[in-house]
């Protein structure tokens, strides 16, 4: 909402502008009336809206027409006053006046009018019958208001009306002509119903209902209230009231009628509520709320977060099975102005059979946006309305800074639940296979995917010791002159080469040594396409060697050549490393780390199956 208002008087002179002033100000009528009353500021605590309000007087006797022009472009609003008993006075509202205003403002963005009638004490009629049909040419006047500033009648109403039309104006929500909401306003209500219907059956219920209210407004409704609420849909439409509960139509309605009935500020309180400027686009300050991230830190979602997520997964997962079909991930989506996610994340997190996205691959998505761009992870929280659900300040709430990894190295311990591992290699080597297979992809299902659907992302879960941690693979592209220090900045690195190919190692001996061999972050040597030949590499060091004399771990055979879903051993080794880096350096001569990984991977794997059989059973 505006931090104040501006409100300009103009009209014909003698016509009472400066009167209304000093009227309103001293609360009774003045014996003397200056050529122009002085802008006065009336202070937010004693204002209706609570907002600071400045009105200014036009007088064409002390000021000129550049200082109008210049007034009029400063106006948020703009009354134009007449005398009910001057004909003239009321015929230069249309020959003069709106004329004038609209030549020196923008037609995009027209600033509101109000016709205000002084003088109603000097006659027994109403300017009324005149004054309509100006009001139904014009689309920019907001209202008429009859006052007198001798009796100081409607003199306080005529300022709150105008303050009113910039707070909360009809032109961006309801179209006269056509007696119906405008699409704009049509498109913010229909995401704020489906934010609002948080069990997804197209219908606000009582609880519901009372939610939204007590969100917007801090007071719920009572019951015999809710049941007039629905009584006045119901006798106004037939659909608009299903199973006791307010359809999107009727919800619709609702906001028709307060508007057509001069409470604007009620649809206003709403689109505010929700993120909502003036005109009726999201703020900046609603979807990227300020969040400070110093360097080497993280982010991660939180607790909350992912409990958030999971609702929104069970809110459209309507098959109830534990995975987003494409309808299902299309109407998730409809609180976007765009569809988000394209058909590189099927295969950037796990799916199922069908190649929909899993429980575990929708969270795991969400994760990946969080860690690598938070300011979009924020903005998608906003979407989905994350910190009104949830009755949070803004959805920065819904993010974890981690620590600096200088303090992780140091302790030797990390509360981190992402880690980050760099796969590098010559082209052909085997990455995005590499990729793939941890998702579960064999190299069958690889073959069927689309080059421009494949990702230069895996991400998906690990057990280590226990505990459930995000694996994030990132396929750096092999050109040595491009590498940045975002593509070496990691927590494990990945240096892949072809077994059947004898050039393919050198690579991974020249990246080694040019970018990681006075680093800290460990290093471990993926043999990929293990099923085939295993051919004498063209470099000076066999791989083996070459390991040993770097004090790596000997190369790790990996094939995605599988009948079943490819093993995932070698990626909890990696999550074990990056979590452990002092732990990988120490073990290095000791099997037993490889072990102790593998073995935590299986068993935890085992558990984590019978977990996600009993969440199953619950959903």
């Amino acid at each position: 909402m505006r931090k104040d208002v501006r409100i300009l008087l103009v009209g014909e002179p003698k016509v009472g502008k400066t009167s209304l002033i000093m009227s309103l100000v001293s609360e009774e009528f003045p014996d003397e009336v200056p050529l122009r009353a002085e802008e006065i500021t009336i202070p937010a605590d004693v204002t209706p809206e609570r907002v600071p309000t400045h009105i200014v007087d036009y007088s064409e006797a002390e000021q000129s027409e550049e200082q109008l022009y210049q007034e009029i472009s400063k106006a948020n609003v703009i009354c134009i006053v007449y005398s009910v008993n001057n004909k003239k006075s009321i015929e230069k509202v249309t020959s003069h006046w709106i004329p004038l205003i609209n030549d020196r403002t923008d037609k995009d963005s027209r600033v509101p009018l109000i016709l205000v009638g002084n003088k109603s004490d000097l006659v027994e009629h109403s300017s009324m019958e005149t004054i309509l049909p100006i009001m139904n040419q014009y689309q920019d006047i907001e209202t008429c208001v009859e006052c007198s500033a001798k009796n100081l009648k409607n003199i306080s109403e005529l300022f709150y009306y105008a303050q009113k039309a910039v707070l909360h104006p009809t032109g961006p929500l309801y179209c006269p002509e056509e007696k119906e909401l405008k699409p704009s306003c049509i498109k913010a209500l229909t995401r704020i119903f489906k934010i609002s219907d948080l069990d997804n059956d197209g219908i606000l219920n009582d609880n519901e209902l009372n939610f939204f209210q007590r969100t917007c407004f801090n007071t719920p409704l009572a019951p015999q209230a809710l049941e007039d609420v629905k009584n006045v849909v119901r006798r106004n439409m037939t659909d608009g009231v299903k199973n006791n509960g307010l359809s999107l139509k009727g919800f619709l309605f609702l906001h028709t009628l307060f508007i057509q009935r001069g409470r604007h500020e009620t649809t206003w309180t709403v689109l505010r509520r929700f993120g909502y400027d003036d005109d009726l686009e999201l703020t900046q300050e609603y979807l990227f709320p300020i969040i400070k991230v110093p360097p080497d830190c993280t982010t991660e979602l939180n607790h909350n977060a992912y409990l958030f997520l999971q609702s929104v997964f069970d809110k459209h997962d309507k098959d109830r099975d534990c995975a987003l079909s494409p309808e299902e991930v299309k109407d998730l989506f409809k609180v976007f102005p765009y569809m988000p996610w394209g058909p590189d994340v099927n295969n950037t997190v796990c799916t199922n059979d069908k190649g929909w996205i899993t429980y575990q691959g929708y969270l795991s998505q969400w994760t990946l946006t969080t860690y690598l761009d938070v300011q979009r992870s924020l903005e998608y929280l906003g979407y989905l309305g994350y910190s009104i659900i949830y009755e949070q300040e803004s959805q920065a709430a819904a993010i974890t800074v981690t620590r600096n990894k200088r303090i992780d190295l140091q302790k030797k311990q990390t509360q981190r639940s992402v880690f980050r591992c760099n796969v590098l290699g010559a082209r052909g080597s085997g990455k995005s296979g590499f990729l793939l297979a941890f998702l579960g992809k064999n190299l069958r299902r690889q073959r069927q995917i689309r080059d421009d659907h494949k990702s230069y992302y895996a991400i998906s879960t690990t057990y280590v010791y226990g505990q459930e941690k995000y694996l994030l693979l990132h396929e750096v592209m092999p050109d040595f002159d491009f590498l940045s220090e975002a593509d070496l900045a990691c927590d494990v690195v990945c240096l892949v080469y072809d077994v059947n190919n004898p050039e393919s190692f050198e690579y991974c001996a020249k990246v080694y040594k040019q970018c990681f061999i006075d680093s800290k972050t460990p290093c471990v040597v993926i043999a990929a396409k293990s099923d085939l030949h295993e051919a004498r590499q063209h470099y000076s060091l066999s791989p083996h060697e070459f390991c040993r004399k770097h004090k790596l771990h000997p190369p790790q055979p990996f094939t995605c050549n599988t009948t079943e879903v490819p093993s995932k051993d070698v990626y909890t080794r990696l999550t074990t490393m990056a979590m452990y880096p002092h732990m990988a350096q120490a073990d290095l001569k000791n099997s037993t780390f490889w072990l102790r990984a593998s073995l935590g991977a299986t068993v935890f794997a085992v558990l984590g199956f019978a977990m996600y059989r009993a969440l199953l059973k619950q959903r």
